[in-house]
Protein backbone atom coordinates (compact mmCIF):
# COMPACT_ATOMS: atom_id res chain seq x y z
CA UNK A 1 0.00 0.00 0.00
CA UNK A 2 2.98 2.24 0.57
CA UNK A 3 2.84 3.33 -3.60
CA UNK A 4 -0.62 4.58 -2.77
CA UNK A 5 0.73 6.72 0.20
CA UNK A 6 -0.16 9.85 -1.82
CA UNK A 7 -3.62 9.69 -1.84
CA UNK A 8 -4.31 9.76 2.06
CA UNK A 9 -3.29 13.52 1.26
CA UNK A 10 -6.14 16.18 2.13
CA UNK A 11 -6.86 16.47 -1.33
CA UNK A 12 -7.23 13.48 -2.74
CA UNK A 13 -8.96 12.50 0.47
CA UNK A 14 -11.66 15.65 -0.50
CA UNK A 15 -11.87 13.22 -4.29
CA UNK A 16 -12.25 10.46 -2.22
CA UNK A 17 -15.28 11.92 -0.62
CA UNK A 18 -16.87 13.45 -3.59
CA UNK A 19 -16.39 10.48 -5.64
CA UNK A 20 -18.06 8.41 -3.15
CA UNK A 21 -20.84 10.92 -2.36
CA UNK A 22 -21.24 11.39 -6.29
CA UNK A 23 -21.81 6.93 -6.01
CA UNK A 24 -24.68 7.20 -3.35
CA UNK A 25 -26.39 10.13 -5.53
CA UNK A 26 -26.23 7.96 -8.28
CA UNK A 27 -27.72 4.49 -6.99
CA UNK A 28 -30.20 6.94 -5.07
CA UNK A 29 -31.25 8.30 -8.20
CA UNK A 30 -31.63 5.02 -9.87
CA UNK A 31 -33.91 3.74 -6.76
CA UNK A 32 -35.95 6.64 -6.92
CA UNK A 33 -36.65 6.09 -10.42
CA UNK A 34 -37.70 2.53 -9.73
CA UNK A 35 -39.80 4.11 -7.25
CA UNK A 36 -41.63 6.43 -9.92
CA UNK A 37 -41.64 3.38 -12.14
CA UNK A 38 -43.77 1.21 -9.60
CA UNK A 39 -45.97 3.99 -8.91
CA UNK A 40 -46.94 4.80 -12.33
CA UNK A 41 -47.28 0.92 -13.15
CA UNK A 42 -49.99 1.39 -9.89
CA UNK A 43 -51.69 4.51 -11.59
CA UNK A 44 -51.92 2.97 -15.07
CA UNK A 45 -53.85 -0.32 -13.20
CA UNK A 46 -56.37 2.53 -10.96
CA UNK A 47 -56.96 3.56 -14.40
CA UNK A 48 -57.41 0.89 -16.32
CA UNK A 49 -59.58 -0.69 -13.93
CA UNK A 50 -61.52 2.57 -13.90
CA UNK A 51 -62.06 3.41 -17.30
CA UNK A 52 -63.16 -0.32 -17.93
CA UNK A 53 -65.86 -0.23 -15.33
CA UNK A 54 -69.53 0.01 -15.92
CA UNK A 55 -70.68 3.75 -16.77
CA UNK A 56 -72.78 4.78 -14.50
CA UNK A 57 -74.73 8.38 -14.14
CA UNK A 58 -72.93 11.34 -13.01
CA UNK A 59 -74.86 12.17 -10.54
CA UNK A 60 -74.29 8.81 -8.85
CA UNK A 61 -70.52 8.98 -8.90
CA UNK A 62 -69.92 12.53 -7.75
CA UNK A 63 -72.03 15.11 -5.91
CA UNK A 64 -72.29 18.44 -7.15
CA UNK A 65 -69.90 19.96 -3.85
CA UNK A 66 -67.36 17.61 -4.22
CA UNK A 67 -64.35 17.25 -2.60
CA UNK A 68 -60.84 17.42 -3.68
CA UNK A 69 -60.74 14.01 -2.49
CA UNK A 70 -63.64 12.77 -4.19
CA UNK A 71 -62.84 14.31 -7.39
CA UNK A 72 -59.68 12.09 -7.35
CA UNK A 73 -60.96 9.04 -6.25
CA UNK A 74 -63.75 10.03 -9.26
CA UNK A 75 -60.69 10.76 -12.10
CA UNK A 76 -60.89 8.03 -15.32
CA UNK A 77 -63.88 7.22 -13.82
CA UNK A 78 -66.91 6.10 -16.67
CA UNK A 79 -70.10 8.02 -16.64
CA UNK A 80 -73.27 8.93 -18.33
CA UNK A 81 -74.73 12.19 -18.91
CA UNK A 82 -78.05 13.11 -20.70
CA UNK A 83 -78.93 16.61 -21.43
CA UNK A 84 -78.83 19.35 -24.40
CA UNK A 85 -75.71 21.01 -25.14
CA UNK A 86 -76.34 24.75 -24.56
CA UNK A 87 -73.78 25.75 -27.51
CA UNK A 88 -74.38 29.78 -26.77
CA UNK A 89 -71.61 28.54 -23.54
CA UNK A 90 -69.61 26.71 -25.82
CA UNK A 91 -65.58 27.56 -25.91
CA UNK A 92 -62.61 26.71 -27.62
CA UNK A 93 -59.21 25.35 -26.04
CA UNK A 94 -56.43 26.93 -27.68
CA UNK A 95 -53.13 24.64 -28.98
CA UNK A 96 -54.46 21.36 -28.68
CA UNK A 97 -52.93 18.76 -31.72
CA UNK A 98 -54.18 15.40 -33.06
CA UNK A 99 -51.70 13.51 -34.73
CA UNK A 100 -49.10 16.08 -34.85
CA UNK A 101 -51.75 18.67 -36.72
CA UNK A 102 -52.47 22.09 -34.79
CA UNK A 103 -56.06 22.63 -33.53
CA UNK A 104 -58.79 23.21 -30.64
CA UNK A 105 -60.67 21.48 -28.10
CA UNK A 106 -64.73 22.03 -28.15
CA UNK A 107 -65.86 22.35 -24.62
CA UNK A 108 -69.54 22.36 -24.29
CA UNK A 109 -71.79 22.57 -21.02
CA UNK A 110 -74.18 19.93 -21.09
CA UNK A 111 -77.62 20.70 -19.16
CA UNK A 112 -78.84 17.63 -17.23
CA UNK A 113 -82.36 17.53 -16.48
CA UNK A 114 -82.21 19.36 -13.12
CA UNK A 115 -80.91 22.14 -14.67
CA UNK A 116 -77.21 21.67 -13.21
CA UNK A 117 -74.40 21.03 -16.19
CA UNK A 118 -71.46 19.26 -17.22
CA UNK A 119 -68.98 20.97 -19.14
CA UNK A 120 -67.76 18.17 -22.10
CA UNK A 121 -64.83 18.27 -23.61
CA UNK A 122 -66.30 16.85 -27.26
CA UNK A 123 -62.95 16.36 -28.73
CA UNK A 124 -60.38 17.63 -31.22
CA UNK A 125 -61.18 20.34 -34.16
CA UNK A 126 -58.34 21.46 -36.90
CA UNK A 127 -57.10 24.99 -36.83
CA UNK A 128 -59.46 26.27 -39.62
CA UNK A 129 -62.57 25.59 -38.24
CA UNK A 130 -61.75 27.22 -35.05
CA UNK A 131 -60.33 30.60 -36.93
CA UNK A 132 -62.48 33.48 -35.71
CA UNK A 133 -65.31 34.38 -38.19
CA UNK A 134 -65.62 30.21 -39.73
CA UNK A 135 -68.78 28.79 -39.27
CA UNK A 136 -69.11 26.70 -36.52
CA UNK A 137 -71.79 24.61 -38.06
CA UNK A 138 -68.92 22.01 -38.52
CA UNK A 139 -68.76 20.61 -35.59
CA UNK A 140 -72.05 22.27 -33.64
CA UNK A 141 -73.62 18.67 -31.77
CA UNK A 142 -77.46 18.01 -32.08
CA UNK A 143 -79.74 19.90 -30.99
CA UNK A 144 -82.00 17.67 -28.83
CA UNK A 145 -81.60 15.32 -25.85
CA UNK A 146 -77.90 13.44 -26.29
CA UNK A 147 -76.69 10.64 -23.93
CA UNK A 148 -72.93 11.09 -23.52
CA UNK A 149 -70.66 8.61 -21.94
CA UNK A 150 -67.35 9.59 -21.23
CA UNK A 151 -64.24 9.90 -18.49
CA UNK A 152 -64.43 12.25 -15.71
CA UNK A 153 -61.09 14.43 -15.43
CA UNK A 154 -60.72 17.33 -12.76
CA UNK A 155 -60.34 20.69 -13.92
CA UNK A 156 -57.32 22.02 -15.42
CA UNK A 157 -55.23 24.67 -13.91
CA UNK A 158 -52.69 27.19 -14.76
CA UNK A 159 -48.61 25.21 -13.79
CA UNK A 160 -45.49 27.44 -14.01
CA UNK A 161 -45.29 29.97 -16.97
CA UNK A 162 -48.13 28.68 -19.04
CA UNK A 163 -50.90 31.74 -20.43
CA UNK A 164 -53.02 32.84 -18.35
CA UNK A 165 -57.05 33.69 -19.31
CA UNK A 166 -58.34 37.01 -18.64
CA UNK A 167 -60.29 36.51 -15.02
CA UNK A 168 -63.06 38.63 -15.63
CA UNK A 169 -65.56 38.90 -19.08
CA UNK A 170 -67.02 36.27 -21.79
CA UNK A 171 -64.52 34.41 -23.19
CA UNK A 172 -64.73 32.32 -26.70
CA UNK A 173 -61.17 30.90 -26.39
CA UNK A 174 -59.34 29.73 -23.25
CA UNK A 175 -56.20 28.21 -22.37
CA UNK A 176 -57.49 25.05 -20.70
CA UNK A 177 -60.72 23.73 -20.05
CA UNK A 178 -61.02 25.50 -16.53
CA UNK A 179 -64.12 24.90 -14.82
CA UNK A 180 -63.99 27.50 -12.27
CA UNK A 181 -63.20 29.89 -15.30
CA UNK A 182 -66.07 28.77 -17.23
CA UNK A 183 -68.25 28.87 -14.48
CA UNK A 184 -68.54 32.58 -14.26
CA UNK A 185 -69.71 33.11 -18.34
CA UNK A 186 -72.14 30.23 -17.36
CA UNK A 187 -74.86 30.53 -15.61
CA UNK A 188 -76.29 27.24 -14.74
CA UNK A 189 -74.08 25.41 -12.35
CA UNK A 190 -71.33 23.23 -13.34
CA UNK A 191 -69.92 20.32 -11.66
CA UNK A 192 -65.75 20.75 -10.74
CA UNK A 193 -65.07 18.17 -13.50
CA UNK A 194 -65.51 17.78 -16.64
CA UNK A 195 -65.43 14.58 -19.27
CA UNK A 196 -63.79 13.40 -22.03
CA UNK A 197 -66.17 12.32 -24.76
CA UNK A 198 -66.06 8.69 -25.91
CA UNK A 199 -69.68 7.99 -27.07
CA UNK A 200 -72.53 10.20 -27.81
CA UNK A 201 -76.26 9.01 -28.65
CA UNK A 202 -77.33 10.08 -31.19
CA UNK A 203 -73.82 9.99 -33.28
CA UNK A 204 -72.55 13.00 -34.72
CA UNK A 205 -70.97 12.02 -37.90
CA UNK A 206 -68.50 15.26 -38.63
CA UNK A 207 -68.31 16.04 -35.20
CA UNK A 208 -65.16 16.98 -33.08
CA UNK A 209 -62.35 13.75 -32.77
CA UNK A 210 -62.49 12.45 -29.36
CA UNK A 211 -59.50 12.97 -27.53
CA UNK A 212 -57.45 9.63 -27.05
CA UNK A 213 -57.37 8.38 -23.62
CA UNK A 214 -54.19 8.53 -21.34
CA UNK A 215 -51.12 6.31 -23.19
CA UNK A 216 -50.95 4.05 -20.44
CA UNK A 217 -47.32 2.16 -20.61
CA UNK A 218 -44.13 2.01 -18.36
CA UNK A 219 -42.61 5.98 -19.39
CA UNK A 220 -38.94 6.37 -19.64
CA UNK A 221 -38.18 5.72 -15.67
CA UNK A 222 -36.81 1.79 -16.45
CA UNK A 223 -34.10 3.69 -18.74
CA UNK A 224 -33.33 6.25 -16.64
CA UNK A 225 -33.00 4.06 -13.57
CA UNK A 226 -30.60 1.98 -15.19
CA UNK A 227 -28.60 5.00 -16.81
CA UNK A 228 -28.18 6.42 -12.77
CA UNK A 229 -26.73 2.09 -12.00
CA UNK A 230 -24.46 2.42 -15.05
CA UNK A 231 -23.21 5.94 -13.71
CA UNK A 232 -23.04 4.45 -10.42
CA UNK A 233 -20.71 1.65 -12.11
CA UNK A 234 -18.71 3.46 -14.32
CA UNK A 235 -17.62 5.45 -11.48
CA UNK A 236 -16.89 2.36 -9.61
CA UNK A 237 -14.35 1.28 -12.29
CA UNK A 238 -13.10 4.22 -13.76
CA UNK A 239 -11.87 6.15 -10.66
CA UNK A 240 -9.62 2.87 -9.25
CA UNK A 241 -8.62 3.13 -12.37
CA UNK A 242 -7.88 6.25 -12.36
CA UNK A 243 -5.92 6.29 -9.03
CA UNK A 244 -3.76 2.93 -10.42
CA UNK A 245 -2.70 5.29 -13.21
CA UNK A 246 -1.89 8.03 -10.88
CA UNK A 247 0.04 5.59 -8.60
CA UNK A 248 2.07 4.17 -12.28
CA UNK A 249 2.98 7.87 -12.91
CA UNK A 250 4.09 8.73 -10.00
CA UNK A 251 6.74 5.79 -9.63
CA UNK A 252 7.94 6.63 -12.97
CA UNK A 253 8.51 9.68 -11.98
CA UNK A 254 10.36 8.92 -9.05
CA UNK A 255 12.73 6.56 -10.77
CA UNK A 256 13.30 8.82 -13.67
CA UNK A 257 14.15 11.77 -10.72
CA UNK A 258 16.68 8.69 -8.91
CA UNK A 259 18.26 8.09 -12.28
CA UNK A 260 18.74 11.95 -13.02
CA UNK A 261 20.04 12.27 -9.28
CA UNK A 262 22.32 9.18 -10.11
CA UNK A 263 23.58 10.53 -13.34
CA UNK A 264 23.98 14.16 -11.60
CA UNK A 265 26.11 12.48 -9.49
CA UNK A 266 27.91 10.82 -11.42
CA UNK A 267 28.45 13.68 -13.85
CA UNK A 268 30.09 15.55 -10.45
CA UNK A 269 32.65 12.88 -9.89
CA UNK A 270 33.63 13.12 -13.20
CA UNK A 271 34.11 16.44 -13.30
CA UNK A 272 36.00 16.98 -10.05
CA UNK A 273 38.29 13.77 -10.87
CA UNK A 274 39.31 15.94 -13.84
CA UNK A 275 39.77 18.73 -11.43
CA UNK A 276 42.06 16.99 -9.35
CA UNK A 277 43.74 15.45 -12.69
CA UNK A 278 44.70 18.95 -14.21
CA UNK A 279 46.09 20.25 -10.78
CA UNK A 280 48.70 17.56 -10.78
CA UNK A 281 52.33 18.64 -11.85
Amino acid sequence: MHRYRWALRPGWIFSHLFVGTCVLVFVWCGFWQLGRLNDRRASNALITSRETSQPVPVEQALPMDATPEQIAATTFRQVVLTGTYKTSDEVLINNRTSDGSPGYWVATPLVLRDGSAVVVNRGWIPLPYGDEGSSPDVYRPPSGTVTVTGLVLDTQRQEGLGVSDAADGTLTHLSRIDVPRLQKQVTERLYPIYVNLRAQQPAQANGPRPVPPPVLDDGPHLNYAGQWFLFATMTCVVYPLLLRRTARHKEIDARQAEIDAAEATGLDAGASGEEELETVP
